[in-house]
């Protein structure tokens, strides 16, 4: 049997997705990301926490100082930008691909046995299952995440590009076989 990581395994069940990333699929799946990996579930605490802190300090200052100005304002702006950063981290990331989703245009998944191949525009990519070896299942994306602390690398497999309505339980019975679902 020929495992060549560009053939698709024709002993197993193959979903084909065709879809166009956008910029609140890498925003779901930054927060799912978040919310698995250690570093991302840190940041949800303690974020709001240092910028509440930052804020009840500055406006303490100044209340007792009686002048807003210098680094009791500073405190304060920290706080806000932190708080700003816990609500809208993700959006305003995701927001930062949007060029480059702009030039990979449209996108074909194959997903099978032996992992995914993805192909865009300008490049191809094989991510076999050690590469990504867990996943996390979205409302609207399957999201398959390496396995380094901060699970640097992920795959975004939008449901909408699931050509047949079935298929999704299939990818997901796919996934589930040789992924950790998290």
């Amino acid at each position: 049997m020929n495992t060549n990581d560009q053939e698709v395994r024709r002993d197993e069940r193959t979903i084909e997705l065709v879809y166009r990333t956008t910029t609140g699929d890498i925003a779901q799946a930054l927060r799912a990301r978040d919310a698995h990996t250690a570093a991302g579930r840190r940041k949800r605490w303690a974020f709001p926490l240092a910028g509440t802190f930052g804020m009840g300090v500055g406006v303490l200052v100044m209340v007792t100082d009686g002048a807003i100005a210098g680094a009791p304002l500073g405190l304060v702006a920290a706080g806000v930008l932190l708080w700003v950063i816990t609500l809208f981290g993700p959006r305003l990331q995701a927001r930062a691909f949007r060029g480059m989703l702009e030039k990979s245009g449209e996108t074909r998944a194959v997903v099978d046995g032996s992992g995914a191949l993805v192909t865009a525009e300008a490049c191809e990519s094989r991510i076999g299952w050690a590469a990504q070896p867990r996943y996390v299942e979205t409302d609207d994306t399957f999201v398959m995440l390496s396995d380094d602390k901060q699970a640097v690398s992920m795959t975004v497999l939008p449901k909408r590009g699931i050509r047949a309505p079935g298929d999704v339980d299939a990818l997901r019975a796919i996934l589930d076989a040789n992924l950790r679902r998290l």
